[in-house]
């Protein structure tokens, strides 16, 4: 196995606090939608795609959901999120590990199931500049629990899949990193337990960014 040289780090839940905004916004647009559903059966699906989530709601409830009318739910969900959460808010020690990456010339990129315009907010709070390579759910056919992203991103940072760490906070990230043949390291920051991470594949599981950015040692990527 060749040593790992790079990061691929989720953006919601890893690097900003979003998860909990995106579940009362998915909350309010499903209900709009005459799909009422508790709060925290739309958490355990945070990190899917917009479409496959709304899909798995819609079997759950029961409910046929049209491809129109899936698309409708995510872009209100998107609409009712920018209005819960403005301003975005920078997990603890994550400015300081993408400033440490660089500084210490570790490649890495963010792959997200955001989409711009809605991510912007978030990667200007973490002052992620215009030369870091960031994938969303735009460039990619498909999302997480599917690798596209990963790969995606591994191919911009032109190192391998097996030459990469996927950080992320929820197991659908882990589970997307194992199809891509990808190491993964577990987050709590987005609310899954660590045995629910260490299940779902991760190699090292850290409480936040912060305790990440100390640990970056133990993960081979420091020189």
């Amino acid at each position: 196995m060749r040593r790992v040289r790079a990061l691929i780090l989720d953006l919601d839940g890893t690097l900003v606090d979003t998860v909990y905004a995106h579940v009362f916004a998915w909350q309010r647009a499903l209900a709009e939608a005459a799909m009422p559903i508790d709060g925290w059966r739309i958490h355990r699906r945070m990190g899917m795609s917009g479409g496959l989530f709304t899909r798995a709601v819609a079997r759950e409830l029961g409910r046929p959901l049209a491809p129109e009318e899936a698309e409708a739910i995510q872009a209100r969900h998107g609409e009712l999120f920018g209005e819960l959460l403005s301003e975005r808010r920078p997990l603890p020690g994550a400015v300081e590990l993408l400033a440490e990456l660089r500084e210490a010339g570790v490649a890495h990129g963010i792959a997200t199931s955001g989409r711009r315009p809605e991510i912007d907010a978030s990667l200007a709070a973490l002052g992620v500049s215009a030369d870091t390579v960031v994938v969303e759910r735009g460039d990619v056919l498909r999302a997480k629990p599917e690798p596209d992203l990963f790969i995606a991103c591994s191919e911009r940072l032109d190192v391998l899949p097996d030459e990469c760490y996927v950080i992320g906070d929820a197991v659908w990230d882990l589970l997307a990193a194992r199809r891509a043949r990808m190491l993964s390291v577990g987050l709590l920051s987005g609310g899954y337990g660590e045995d629910e991470l260490t299940r779902a594949g991760a190699f090292r599981v850290y409480r936040d960014a912060e305790e990440l950015r100390h640990s970056l040692d133990e993960l081979g990527l420091l020189p």
